[in-house]
């Protein structure tokens, strides 16, 4: 049977879809990747001079988080289709992520099982949200369009992280005396996300029968997810791409949590190159989401993964390198400060670091079935969240043995991984499938 083609959503609906990426790039920026995770080691464990203790329960906080995030999501995501709720779903999410980040203004220095609770609720919350909200991006176009859809989105993100970040960083220097400001990261990230996310929520739309969410319901939901996992040999390039994805999603998942844990324990950088970092990072980052949503149009969206993936190897293997490049550009007679060169190194971090995640939830918006669409998300969260918890896990365990640079190589590994795995997808035959 043909699928019905899908008209474009209006411009309306679409710009609310992209304003969640806007409002919950906050967390993912604020507390994940730049500001609370240097936080979590240096003050709240303050396990210094190496940090590897914080280090290595921040790596197990997210861990956590991931593991619950991959057993609940397949399963909410299957309730989320039978219930045709999708909205409701997200909401609920959303609400979760805002109160349990905003708590995080409770713990101070010492308060380690507290702040790990807080970061174990938040960051699940975000992730089962995450899926909830990509489920919508088969609705919003025909597949022609869902590649630039996505990438605008991914994009305005990063301007979201952009604005929040930069509204914390006012706070002050990471320091115990000033601790007293900075509890509001929590309650400030938590707002933006807030206030952020309402137009999702006034312009989004549910599309088909809506059905109470009720023990029946659960029952078929798990009915229609063993129905799923027994058909998903049928879905041979939609499985391919997980298993790439779960190797593309381990090193991810070690640049976003380790990034700047690296700048200010390996590069030894000044708060002022951390917020430039942060800036220039962000401002790539969107350009490289929207740019390669284009290219996803011309060139297929499995050669645009392909292209980010070679990328972030290269990228990788610069970021262990500054070091060494510095000591060789200071023999040469170039004074070239490590801050610099790492600068340089995240401006092309920065230009697939949204692309790549885009590019992956275009190809699973394409590779799902119009009735299965929040399953399908869901086995994508599921398998991005055990491949976060094998990346954080095996980084935090070698950091400790190997040092951090060192273990930063790593991710190249995993990089290169998903690369070989992905060339084994092919994208017309699985959309063909999805749509017979």
């Amino acid at each position: 049977m043909t699928a019905t083609p899908v008209p474009h959503a209006s411009r309306a609906e679409i710009f609310g879809w992209a304003m969640f990426d806007f409002a919950n790039s906050s967390y993912t920026t604020v507390v994940i990747t730049v500001v609370y995770a240097t936080v979590f080691p240096r003050l709240i464990v303050g396990d210094g001079p190496d940090f590897a203790l914080g280090n290595l329960l921040w790596s197990v906080a997210l861990s956590i988080s991931y593991a619950l995030a991959a057993f609940s999501v397949p399963m909410l995501g299957a309730v989320m289709d039978a219930s045709g709720q999708k909205k409701a779903f997200l909401a609920g999410s959303w609400i979760v992520t805002v109160v349990a980040t905003a708590a995080l203004a409770l713990a101070s220095p010492g308060h380690v099982p507290l702040a790990m609770f807080l970061i174990v609720l938040s960051s699940w919350a975000f992730s089962v949200g995450e899926s909830f909200s990509a489920s919508f991006l088969p609705d919003l176009g025909p597949p022609s369009a869902l590649g630039r859809i996505s990438g605008m989105a991914w994009g305005l993100g990063y301007f979201g992280g952009l604005l929040s970040t930069a509204m914390v960083l006012q706070l002050g220097p990471q320091t115990l005396e000033n601790f007293g400001n900075l509890r509001w990261i929590g309650p400030i990230t938590a707002a933006f996300f807030f206030f952020a996310a309402l137009p999702t929520f006034a312009l989004l739309k549910d599309r088909g029968a809506k059905r109470p969410i009720r023990l029946a319901a659960t029952r078929e939901a798990l009915g229609r997810l063993r129905d799923t996992a027994r058909h998903l040999p049928r879905y041979r390039d939609l499985m391919i791409f997980f298993v790439g994805l779960l190797f593309a999603m381990a090193g991810l998942s070690i640049v976003v949590s380790f990034a700047f844990i690296y700048g200010d324990q390996v590069i030894g950088w000044s708060d002022g190159t951390r917020a430039l970092m942060f800036v220039v990072t962000q401002i790539t980052a969107a350009f490289g989401a929207a740019a390669f949503g284009f290219l996803q149009s011309r060139f297929g969206n499995r050669n645009t993964y392909l292209l980010t993936l070679a990328m972030w190897i290269g990228a990788v293997a610069l970021i262990w390198g500054t070091p060494r490049i510095t000591v060789g550009l200071q023999g040469i007679g170039l004074d070239v400060g490590a801050e610099r060169i790492f600068l340089l190194v995240g401006c092309a971090a920065g230009l697939c670091l949204g692309a790549t995640q885009s590019a992956g939830r275009t190809m699973v918006a394409l590779f799902a079935p119009a009735d299965k669409v929040g399953e399908f998300f869901g086995l994508w969260g599921l398998f991005g969240k055990v491949a976060a918890i094998i990346g954080l896990m095996s980084l935090g365990v070698l950091q400790t043995l190997l040092g951090l640079q060192t273990a930063i190589l790593l991710c190249a590994g995993f990089f290169g991984v998903a690369f070989a795995v992905t060339l084994f997808v092919d994208e017309n035959r699985g959309r063909r499938v999805a749509e017979g």
